[in-house]
């Protein structure tokens, strides 16, 4: 049996191998062991808080720890073994290669997963994770970035001469890229300074919609017409953008003209005649009424109010309603509205008249004086 067992495969008696082959086995049934206890435990110590980092713990336990530690186990299994150079390398390579593969890994999901835990405490917590998309892309590719560099320099690579090359063809990239750039600038400025946000109802240049998703390139509006537009970021952050979403209430404008006819007595009535008829509506509050002065056709006045809804057709409903109302009053009272128009007033000029009536008469014959 012994001689059996001193035989020797690939550099190592089978007696090796059986005993690698025992410690990789019992390690795995260890770390499932366990791993079921300590999972076990954490999900009820997670139930029973508020907090959210206790779960963000336990995911990245669950997912990536419990795969390093196989990995780990995999290579105690191979240490215990005689490897030639050439294989001790290759090992040595793949295992430096799942570390760091599950180390970014893990990295990358606790970045996202307290960006996400931050956003949530704040108002309209859901719609700032999906405009924090595109940021939390550009930081994984940054922190994968820095792990290939980080591999590269374990292999024995030249990081430096990398780095440089990386830095020269960056601000190539750079050139040859110059929109796009723009844009990812102006993406961090939307996400940043949030001048508006994915929901929010915007009005820049001849365009106005509803925001519906913030990318690191673009942003997509949800046009009155129905049709997305898609605009780059930079021109949004060039552009003067009005954002209603914070609107409380609607300012109401109302210029109203009447002939240069009206009664002095009419004159003065109508301010309060107005007053009354948009303070009787019950959602709609009253500003000023003024007669502000005389036009080219019309006597002007102007009225402000205010609708405190930030709803569009309702705002419209109430002018609407007002307007009627006002058309009806001012009818029966026997005030007319003015509109575009001009007088011309002809005047007889007696001398004229007479100048022309004795160019018309026929002069007296001179030979008959």
């Amino acid at each position: 049996m012994k001689s059996v067992l001193q035989h020797v495969y690939f550099g190592n008696t089978l007696q090796d191998w059986l005993f690698a082959a025992g410690i990789l086995l019992g390690a795995i049934v260890l770390i499932a062991i366990a791993g079921n206890s300590v999972i076990g435990w954490l999900k009820k110590f997670a139930n029973n808080t508020k907090n959210k980092y206790d779960n963000i713990l336990l995911l990245a336990i669950e997912k990536f720890i419990f795969p390093l530690l196989y990995v780990g186990s995999f290579y105690m299994a191979l240490s215990y073994l005689t490897l030639t150079p050439k294989t001790d390398k290759i090992v040595h390579w793949l295992l430096l290669l799942l570390y760091t593969f599950f180390i970014l890994r893990i990295i990358t999901a606790i970045i996202q997963q307290l960006i996400y835990s931050f956003l949530m405490r704040q108002e309209d917590g859901e719609t700032k994770q999906k405009q924090a998309r595109g940021f939390i892309i550009i930081a994984k590719f940054i922190v994968w970035v820095v792990g290939f560099v980080f591999v590269l320099d374990n292999l024995g690579f030249n990081v430096s001469a990398i780095i440089a090359g990386l830095g020269v063809g960056g601000i190539a990239i750079a050139l040859a890229a110059q929109a796009v750039l723009g844009d990812l600038f102006s993406y961090f400025i939307i996400f940043f300074d949030r001048p508006f946000e994915i929901g929010d109802y915007i009005v820049f240049d001849t365009e106005m919609g509803v925001v519906e998703y913030i990318g690191v390139k673009s942003t997509r509006i949800r046009t009155l017409n129905g049709q997305v537009l898609v605009c780059s970021n930079k021109d949004l952050t060039n552009a003067r953008v009005n954002n209603y979403k914070n609107i409380t209430r609607r300012r109401a404008l109302l210029k109203i003209g009447v002939v240069y006819q009206t009664s002095p007595e009419k004159l003065q009535q109508i301010p309060e005649l107005v007053r009354g008829i948009i303070v009787a509506d019950q959602g709609v509050e009253f500003e000023r009424g003024h007669f502000i002065g005389f036009g080219d056709s019309s006597l002007d006045f102007e009225f402000v109010y205010f609708v405190p809804d930030p709803d569009y057709k309702n705002y419209l409903d109430k002018q609407q309603a007002i307007n009627f109302k006002l058309f009806s009053a001012f009818q029966k009272e026997g005030i007319d509205l003015a509109y575009p128009s001009q007088t011309l007033y002809l005047v007889s000029d007696k001398k004229d008249e007479e100048l022309k009536k004795v160019s018309q008469t026929p002069a007296s014959n001179p030979g008959l004086a």
